[in-house]
């Protein structure tokens, strides 16, 4: 059954991304909901929810509650929740990669300063774009969120200097977190600067892969295939 729900989640992912290519909206409001109810399943029939765990299956249901949101009519109506929803999904991604913390050294601030020299001039120029559009109300929202989705690839990033995980884990989580920051850049980059070249389809396949590399590397760490 666990592994029929991984190969679940890929049909779903894979198809998800294909109905974003091809337009095809009805196929959407099936696969994009469906890819993270099985991959939720996985992580349940996996890992179960003992400590770190419940952070994480928090955090794939709450993207999920995102992912249903965006799927709603009149996007633009809804993108605050949406974002919302994702907010409290890295939230609980953060609390999973932080329960304990991380030590507090050299190498934490050598790692967060290549986070915040490689991610915020990308958020700069969004927010540019977005006070020349007069796009103000959502600058803040816009911080915020940047600021957390960077916490969660500093704290995914951490893993790989931490003696507490384990090699492979690590680098599963590391890549995951930077595919979904890939993901979500990719989107304000084309919503609020300019399109980018079959930008839908990318968004789609970065946030699927960095979730599942996210999931894995945690099931990987804290369940039980991995004790």
């Amino acid at each position: 059954m666990i592994t029929i729900l991984f190969a679940l989640t890929g049909l779903a992912a894979g198809l998800e991304c294909l109905a974003v290519f091809n337009s095809w909206r009805e196929v959407e409001y099936f696969a994009k909901p469906a890819a993270m109810l099985f991959l939720l399943g996985w992580l349940l029939l996996s890992g179960g929810l003992d400590g770190p765990l419940l952070w994480f299956a928090l955090g794939v249901a709450f993207s999920l509650a995102g992912d249903v949101i965006l799927l709603l009519p009149d996007e633009e109506r809804w993108f605050s929740f949406g974002l919302g929803a994702f907010l409290l999904a890295h939230v609980a991604y953060i609390l999973g990669f932080n329960f304990p913390p991380p030590p507090l050294n050299g190498l934490t601030f050598g790692v967060a300063f290549m986070v915040i020299i490689s991610v915020l001039p990308l958020i700069r120029r969004i927010l540019l774009s977005m006070r020349q559009k007069g796009l103000d109300a959502l600058l803040l929202p816009v911080r915020v969120y940047a600021t957390i989705i960077s916490l969660v690839l500093f704290s995914a990033l951490m893993t790989l200097f931490r003696v507490d995980w384990l090699a492979t884990p690590a680098y599963l989580v590391s890549l995951g977190a930077a595919l979904f920051l890939t993901s979500d850049l990719t989107l304000a980059w084309g919503k609020f600067i300019k399109p980018v070249r079959n930008g839908a389809a990318l968004v789609m396949v970065t946030y699927y892969l960095g979730q599942v590399l996210l999931v894995a590397g945690a099931v990987g760490q804290f369940g039980n295939i991995s004790r």
